[in-house]
């Protein structure tokens, strides 16, 4: 296993997830409207889940002996607030994310279990929240994906 490299790709996705805590806490701050409600507690819950994914990062890149970032991510300022926006900001930032857990993966893949444990179930989680933005982008009755993972 190139430990260097593991520990850059961990860094790495510590700064995506840091800068998905910003952004969606910033995207709770700009919703407006009658379904604010449930759209800024799901915004919420989106930055503490990412809080916390950086956290565990974090936690494997100090395990491994390495240096923690402290960077944060590309932060996009596009100045578009409303929610289809938004959610299509997410999917994109997501993708990033998706990105740095399947390189993880790669240079993890049988070579260390835990390493490669964590890197799947984080790409099932982010591919879950592809799916969940990606339904909530549709108009109702529409069926077909909005995007493709």
């Amino acid at each position: 296993m190139d430990k260097t490299a593991v520990l850059n790709t961990l860094n790495r996705i510590m700064e995506l997830e840091l800068a998905g805590v910003v952004r969606y806490t910033h995207y709770a701050l700009m919703v407006y409207g009658y379904n604010r409600i449930p759209i800024v507690d799901w915004l919420r819950e989106q930055a503490d889940e990412g809080l916390v994914h950086a956290r565990t990062a974090g936690e494997l890149v100090t395990w491994l002996g390495g240096h923690p970032s402290l960077a944060i991510g590309p932060l996009l300022e596009t100045h578009q607030h409303d929610i289809g926006a938004i959610l299509r900001e997410s999917l994109t930032h997501e993708a990033h994310a998706l990105q740095a857990y399947e390189e993880l993966l790669a240079l993890t893949e049988g070579r260390n279990v835990r390493l490669e444990d964590y890197a799947r179930d984080m790409i099932g989680e982010e591919l879950a929240h592809h799916d969940a933005v990606d339904k909530m982008l549709r108009q109702p009755g529409q069926t077909q994906a909005f995007t493709e993972a």
